[in-house]
């Protein structure tokens, strides 16, 4: 982690991942795109999502969250910056000389190789189908779907670890606690994402959050009756509901919001705790 000299009271607490290991290169323009901003608007223009908006100017790094050149070597050749996810990104260029944007793994350097092989050998960042990864190991970017693209693991830090193999599904154990089968034929990336400090970054000041793009949030104490559950009364007052609310009044904390019939419970052997 980065510290800083505490030249004002905001700079004091404030901390950040240290960057040397990015590469000090510019983003391929083939892979980016301008994306519009809507700060939390539908298509209407209607607020869906409070307390977005502004933010510094981003450009969007297109992803292969696939990696579906299959038995074609492909070279490290940059570590780079993403604004758009916690984790960083690795430029690669294949055999053949395309190159591409994918998840970097921790520890994963400039020059390292890679592949994507049914049964490829288990060194970091290299992609394979679940049911030939032993157990015990940590993966990421992992399918859901064959085909359809990693989608579960892609944080920064974030990893899953293979816990059995039974039948045509492998038991994987998540970093959230939750045991979930997937399909063994799906491929997973060995490895865990890279960025593992990002959740000791100390944002510092307020400063900071609005070039992040999320703006203030108003407490509902602190408003009158009319705008919040919570409002009103002289002084500083409690709760006055019996359970935590939202604006809307609805029943927040404690509730469960998960679908009892959703298709996906079946795959989930524990739940999180």
């Amino acid at each position: 982690m980065k510290k800083y000299t505490p030249t004002t009271a905001s700079r004091r607490q404030m901390t950040n991942v240290d960057y040397d290991q990015i590469s000090k290169t510019r983003p391929i323009k083939r892979l980016t795109v301008r994306l519009a901003k809507r700060a939390g608007r539908n298509n209407q223009g209607r607020i869906t999502t409070r307390h977005q908006g502004g933010g510094n100017k981003n450009l969007y790094r297109i992803i292969d969250f696939k990696q579906n050149k299959v038995n074609i070597p492909a070279r490290v050749e940059a570590i780079e910056y993403d604004p758009y996810r916690t984790a960083f990104i690795a430029r690669i260029i294949y055999k053949d000389g395309e190159r591409n944007y994918i998840l970097a793994p921790k520890d994963l350097k400039i020059g390292d190789e890679i592949v994507t092989l049914e049964s490829a050998p288990l060194k970091t960042g290299n992609r394979l189908v679940l049911k030939n990864i032993p157990v015990g190991y940590f993966v990421y970017n992992i399918e859901l779907k064959l085909g359809r693209g990693g989608q579960i693991a892609r944080s920064a830090g974030a990893y899953a670890q293979i816990l059995a193999q039974e039948g045509n599904t492998t038991h994987l154990k998540l970093s959230s606690g939750e045991i979930r089968k997937v399909l063994g034929n799906c491929f997973a990336s060995i490895g865990q994402a890279s960025n593992i400090e990002h959740n000791l970054v100390n944002i510092g000041k307020a400063g900071h959050t609005r070039h992040l793009g999320i703006r203030p949030t108003v407490r509902g104490t602190a408003m009158n009756p009319v705008d919040h559950p919570y409002g009103g009364g002289e002084g500083r007052q409690r709760r006055g509901t019996k359970r935590p609310k939202t604006l809307w009044g609805k029943v927040t904390g404690g509730r469960k919001t998960r679908k009892k019939k959703k298709w996906s419970n079946k795959l989930i052997v524990k739940r999180r705790k």
